[in-house]
């Protein structure tokens, strides 16, 4: 490909006889075949990692989204999360993590599973039914840096996936992969909801893709009807300290507040309920990344084998599974939560 370039190259400094402006033209023509070509080869890397999308977006200041970011946590919608509260210009100013980034690409993996668990059981939140997530994506992130750097050049990146200050979700609408819903999920019309969204910068100029303009939600009040503990907020916001995730993998070492009691309609680990009720989500697919399948204990544990768990075994069958996270001793108080034997308070169904 590079040498058919610098053949047309050749080819078009004989036409122009050399003139300056004709070899303006012609290095410019010349860089933006260039630019075309290397969106399209890291698209097609991204397909081959098993990425069900790729977008790019022009690295600049999310000026909007620091405004919004401000006010949420003016509000304590974090709650304990007080990581949120660092970082702050890095959250809205990719070039403070890559200096001289000029592009931030998207990219989407499906993590919607085949099966689903037994009724009678804890319920975990379906991105947690295969292998971490982080272990799975770092490495494929890291892989698409390096074939950028072997076929490209120089580049100077850096990849992201859940697990450093960057907003992946407003990046994600900018290059094009959907909206941000009413319960604060990217959400994508031909898939819905279920993926995971991870994030390179790099300081190479690309093509970029166009935002994703439109809101598909509508007047649909679904997800914040369906909340059992109301931190969807009418105005897309969602209170991070009242969400059910929040309280059993979030809140590290602490209680969870008895006025959350009979709430959690059974979630021992994150909540999938304003995912499960979203129309769009009747679209989703089972993904196709064999480290997503679920664990079979995952699906098959009930109630009194999650009891009769000792840490030994949680350690063995869960030491590559995002429940790993909240320990074992966490898991524990959100068991004892769930199976509190006090009056618990009426859910929202019962008020």
């Amino acid at each position: 490909m590079r040498l058919n370039l610098f053949i047309y190259l050749f080819l078009r400094l004989q036409r122009c006889n050399y003139s300056f402006s004709g070899l303006r033209v012609i290095f410019a023509r010349y860089y933006m075949l260039q630019v075309t070509h290397h969106t399209h080869l890291i698209k097609e890397w991204a397909q081959q990692l098993g990425f069900s999308y790729c977008g790019i977006a022009r690295a600049r200041m999310l000026d909007e989204d620091a405004r919004r970011l401000e006010s949420w946590l003016n509000k304590g919608m974090h709650g304990s999360m007080h990581y949120m509260e660092k970082n702050f210009e890095l959250r809205v100013d990719p070039t403070r993590l890559v200096p001289g980034a000029k592009s931030v690409i998207t990219l989407l993996m499906n993590y919607y599973p085949p099966e689903q668990q037994v009724t009678d059981a804890p319920r975990i939140a379906k991105y947690a039914y295969g292998e971490d997530y982080h272990e799975v994506i770092r490495p494929k992130l890291n892989d698409l840096l390096a074939r950028i750097r072997l076929n490209i050049g120089a580049v100077e990146g850096r990849g992201f996936v859940d697990s450093a200050p960057v907003l992946e979700r407003s990046w994600a609408q900018l290059t094009g992969a959907g909206w941000i819903g009413k319960n604060g999920n990217l959400i994508s019309k031909q898939n819905g909801s279920f993926f995971f969204i991870a994030t390179l910068i790099i300081d190479l100029e690309l093509e970029y893709d166009d935002p994703f303009a439109k809101d598909f939600c509508g007047t649909c009040t679904k997800c914040i009807d369906a909340c059992p503990t109301d931190a969807i907020l009418p105005n897309k916001q969602v209170d991070g300290s009242k969400c059910i995730s929040y309280f059993t993998i979030e809140l590290k070492d602490m209680l969870i507040p008895d006025e959350m009691q009979g709430r959690f309609d059974d979630w021992m680990f994150g909540c999938d309920t304003c995912q499960d009720v979203c129309p769009w989500n009747r679209f989703s697919k089972a993904g196709s990344e064999p480290a997503f399948a679920p664990i079979p204990e995952v699906l098959n544990l009930k109630t009194q084998d999650w009891e009769a768990l000792t840490e030994e075994s949680f350690r063995t069958i869960f030491k590559n599974s995002p429940l790993k996270r909240s320990k074992f001793k966490g898991i524990q108080r959100n068991l004892q939560f769930l199976q509190y034997n006090g009056t618990p308070l009426p859910t929202k169904e019962e008020q």
